[in-house]
This record gives structure tokens, C-alpha cells and sequence, in this order.
């Protein structure tokens, strides 16, 4: 592995001043009592995990110049660094809860202004507001699940970590986020598809990441950055992906797909929480970011691209870069979440923000199905998601867009009925469920780009 990171409603001040007192070492447990328990009345205890909010600088930019964009990534990556750090430091009782937002707030002012001066040295209009987004909060979430699988002492010896209660709770899934896939009402909705419609589909066999291509980079958020992503990726397809690829070094390189499609595909790393020591355990990504357990490989990863159901799909330019889903979605709130998770036998049960338990013989399916409309112009954008959208209830892409082939990606794993899994998240996080994302780089040549287009509009299935 490479060794290559809405407005929130506060915290009580009493309770905030507890949790800041209190903060235990491992994913910012505290225990609260009486009065002080967020206002409630009675001398019951109760247990909230602390972590910090901060609004998503990155998603607010709207036009940033090509001259600008290195140094603006760089600071934009700074304050992801800025705030992984300063949660470290509340989960392991380092910091108090106010001297230590002020501290951010400081950090994070200093970043925000040189994104500010970037943008206007290089002849773009300076944002407004952003200033405003240098203020960070303390935010509640459910304990640690107390009924976890309890790790291997020596394991975490071994991996660094600091006593195995602590490291048990580090960021550990709550039980409020697992629901029986059984209890859940079937959701899925798909458009009606006209005569128009484009029916086929075209498929890349990339495999299951055999290759051990792993790294805690984003190239599409932080290109350039190493550990950009502060969680471990997994991918398939092309293999040299990682922070410093380029569209030449992508366009050069190997792939692990059959038909030749050098495209990037890439999602957090799914592990089991049993507390044992995985090889990334030391590294940044990994131990280092709060990211423990067996990393689980797939059982099967498909790739398949879709049509539209009012017409034809046009096709893809080459490098051009979707997210769905969004990796801070616990703090940012829900609007631009998107991976879903179910079990295979369920699969018309789709959920957001939990994970599924499955019953026996059934295994743990994510679904990433991207954006599939497209502005016609750009190949990314400053937020990395304007440039792209998604079609509307009915199937039809919004004016001044066109629709693209839809990626839809399927992953599934094998998990033992009640086993306690999570996704690699960013520490703050927490490994919420609704955190989940899928990236995608289009590097197919344009005469595969247009073999898959003419699959999908005549109706065939082709691989």
C-alpha cells in the first residue's frame, strides 16, 4: 500500500463543555450525567460520541482558473489535514473542546484567505463569503456499538494503538447504524422507459482488485497530494492511478480490464471491525487516519454502463472525472449523498445512511450509480460536481445538459450475518454509512467510447 487527507444544529454549551472535559482517547467518547445530558431532565447516563463540523470549503467554489488550481488544491487539502488533526487531537484527549475550535478556526481562516488570493492573482473573481466558512462546531453522533466484535489486544499492540478499549471504539460503528434489510420497505422507483429509450448496456470486466492496488489518494479532490483522502481506496481498472497521475500517465498506462478500458475506478475500502491488524495499520490512510480491521475484498465488482429512458446517450469525453456520493456527508448533510447499500435477494431495498445486515446466504451489496447528465463543455469543475448532474424523476437531463452513458457499479462482499463492518471515512467522520462515494475518470480510447454508445443505443448488451 502507497504511504502516500448546512448549518448544523450545536451542542448544548453545557454539553459541549462536558464532552470537552470528558473526551476520551479513541473517537472522542465522552460520558455525560444528569442535567448536563444535551438539557435532559433525570440522572440517567448518557453517551455521545463528539466529532467536529465544518463547512465544505471545496463545495462552494464555484470557478477557480486553471492557474490557480494547484495552489488552491493544496490549501483546499490543508484543510482537510487541519481538521483530521484536530479531531486526532479530541479523540485521544489532547485538546479541549473550545481552545481547540478556536485553533481551527485560526488554521483555517489562514487557508481560506490564501485560496482567496490564489484565485485573484491568476485573474478570477475572489469568492465571497468564504471567510465566513472558517468556523467549525462540535457535533453529536451515537456511541461506538458497545456490542462490537472486541479487537485482538496484541493486534493492536502491534498497529500502535493506545490500549484496546480506546482503539475498540475508535470510530467504531454505532449500532443506529445498521437496520435488518428484512424491516426495510422496498423503495426503488426507475422511470418508465419511452420508445426512445436506449436500452443497451455496455460492461468492463475489471476484476476485484486482485492487483492489491491500494492508497489513501484522491486525484480527482487533491491531485498532487499524497494521503489526500485520509481513508484507503480500492480500485480497478487502471493501474497506475494514485495523487500525482496525469491525463498522459493514465492514457499510458496498464490496465486490469479485459476490453481494454483504461478507465480509473475507485471507492473507500470496506473493512471488517474485529480489531485486527491490517498492513496499512501504521500507515496514513489507515491507522493513522482511524481506519482499522481486515480490509474485505470484493466478491464481485461490476462496471456497466446504461442508457437513457426518453432517448439516445452521446458520448463521454475522454478524462472526464464524476463523484457521487460525498465523503463528508455526515457533516455536510445529505443533499449530494448518493451510494446505496442493501443485500443480494433485497437489492429493491436501498439504503443511505445505514448498513445493512443481511440474512444468512445473502451478502452485503454497494451500489454507486453516478450522475449521467453532462454540461457539454467541461471535463471537470471547481466543486468537481456542476459540470454534471443527474436526470430528473422522469429520466430527462436538465436544460443546457445532455445524457451520457450511466455508470452504475456493483460491489458485493461476503459478511457474516451480525458481523460489524464499516467504510474508510475521514476521522471526523466516523464511518458513517451515508459517507459512502464512488470516482470515476473516463479514459476509454474514443473508439471503445463510441463501440459502448453504439451498444447502448441499438439496444445490445456488449462487454
Amino acid at each position: 500500500m502507497s504511504p502516500k487527507g448546512h448549518k448544523r444544529p450545536r451542542v448544548s454549551n453545557k454539553l459541549l463543555a462536558v464532552v470537552s472535559a470528558l473526551v476520551l482517547g479513541g473517537g472522542g467518547v465522552a460520558v455525560v450525567a444528569g442535567n448536563a445530558s444535551a438539557g435532559q431532565e433525570g440522572d440517567r447516563t448518557t453517551q455521545v460520541t463528539a466529532t467536529i463540523d465544518c463547512p465544505d470549503v471545496g463545495d462552494k467554489l464555484t470557478a477557480v482558473p486553471d492557474q490557480a488550481k494547484p495552489e488552491v488544491d493544496e490549501k483546499l487539502a490543508a484543510l482537510d489535514d487541519q481538521v483530521a488533526d484536530a479531531y486526532r487531537r479530541l479523540a485521544a484527549g489532547e485538546a479541549a473542546g473550545d481552545p481547540l475550535l478556536g485553533e481551527l478556526q485560526d488554521q483555517r481562516g489562514k487557508s481560506i484567505a490564501a485560496v482567496s488570493e490564489a484565485i485573484g492573482r491568476s485573474g478570477g473573481a475572489k469568492p465571497e463569503g468564504l471567510d465566513a466558512l472558517k468556523t467549525c462546531e462540535m457535533k453529536q453522533a451515537d456511541i461506538a456499538d458497545e456490542g462490537a466484535q472486541a479487537p485482538d489486544a496484541q493486534a493492536l499492540a502491534a498497529a500502535g494503538q493506545q490500549g484496546a478499549a480506546a482503539a475498540s471504539r475508535k470510530g467504531a460503528p454505532a449500532r443506529g447504524d445498521f437496520v435488518n434489510i428484512t424491516k426495510v420497505r422496498p423503495n426503488v422507483r426507475t422511470p418508465a422507459a419511452s420508445g426512445r429509450a436506449s436500452t443497451g448496456s455496455f460492461s468492463s470486466r475489471c476484476g476485484r482488485n486482485e492487483n492489491g492496488h491500494f492508497n489513501p489518494d484522491n486525484v480527482i479532490v487533491a491531485p498532487g497530494v499524497s494521503n489526500g483522502a485520509h481513508h484507503m481506496h480500492d480500485y480497478v481498472g487502471n493501474k497506475s492511478t494514485d495523487a500525482f497521475s496525469t491525463n498522459d500517465s493514465l492514457a499510458a498506462s496498464g490496465t486490469t480490464c479485459s476490453n481494454g478500458d483504461q478507465s480509473t475506478y475507485y471507492w473507500p475500502v470496506l473493512r471488517l471491525r474485529d480489531g485486527k491488524a491490517e498492513k496499512d495499520a501504521k500507515a496514513p490512510g489507515g491507522g493513522q487516519d482511524g481506519n482499522v480491521g481486515t480490509i474485505l475484498r470484493p466478491k464481485q465488482v461490476t462496471t456497466t454502463f446504461k442508457g437513457s429512458p426518453v432517448g439516445k446517450v452521446t458520448a463521454m469525453p475522454r478524462f472526464l472525472r464524476i463523484i457521487t456520493g460525498d465523503a463528508k456527508a455526515f457533516t455536510n448533510g445529505t443533499a449530494n449523498a448518493n451510494a446505496s447499500w442493501s443485500c443480494t435477494g433485497f437489492e429493491n431495498r436501498q439504503l443511505k445512511d445505514k448498513y445493512p445486515i443481511c440474512p444468512k446466504g445473502s451478502d452485503v451489496v454497494r451500489t454507486f450509480t453516478f450522475q449521467s447528465c453532462w454540461d457539454g463543455k467541461n471535463t471537470d469543475s471547481a466543486n468537481h460536481r456542476t459540470h454534471v448532474a443527474f436526470a430528473d424523476q422522469n429520466g430527462r437531463c436538465k436544460k443546457g445538459f445532455t445524457a451520457l452513458p450511466q455508470l452504475v457499479q456493483r460491489i458485493t462482499y461476503g459478511v457474516s450475518p451480525g458481523a460489524r463492518f464499516a467504510v474508510d471515512s475521514f476521522p471526523e467522520q466516523l464511518h458513517k454509512p451515508v459517507t459512502d462515494h464512488g470516482d470515476f475518470i473516463n479514459v476509454m480510447s474514443n473508439g471503445l467510447m463510441s463501440k459502448a454508445v453504439d451498444c447502448i443505443n441499438s439496444g445490445r448488451n456488449c462487454t
